[in-house]
């Protein structure tokens, strides 16, 4: 199991709610919690808003990613979950290509019918191996 320094959370009320931590390091590797599109008091701001969602959550993938010195380049895979994967499978693909800018981590893309928050759109969960070049 992993010591306290090796768990990472914001602090917000759905983490002790829920109880999970937003990532998990064992070793070399880096386990994430899907990524939303929440703000720093835990608010969801954007419901309904998947531009806006897709945007503050990869925001908060790389607030993830700070906090363990790392970056995208060291993301090794990828789970996204999309409500509605139809409408939104030319959008998540484009931002995709955008945030990793020519990396290209494992990916597995999900449609969904629903996630935990209402007018939540998408979640991203992922692993990073900081053995890799940053």
């Amino acid at each position: 199991m992993a010591s306290t320094s090796d768990v990472f959370s914001y602090g917000i009320p759905a983490e002790t709610g829920f109880g999970y931590a937003q990532a998990v390091r064992s070793g070399d590797l880096i386990h994430v919690s899907g990524q939303l599109a929440f703000d720093e008091t835990g608010g969801f701001p954007h419901p309904g808003d998947f531009a806006a969602q897709l945007e503050l959550t990869h925001a908060n993938m790389d607030r993830v990613l700070a906090r363990y010195g790392a970056t995208r380049r060291q993301i090794v895979s990828q789970t996204l979950y999309v409500v509605d994967l139809g409408r939104h499978a030319a959008a998540t693909a484009e931002a995709n290509l955008a945030y990793f800018d020519g990396h290209r981590p494992a990916s597995t893309v999900l449609g969904v019918t629903e996630l935990t928050l209402p007018g939540q759109l998408l979640e991203i969960a992922f692993v990073v191996d900081t053995r890799l070049p940053a």
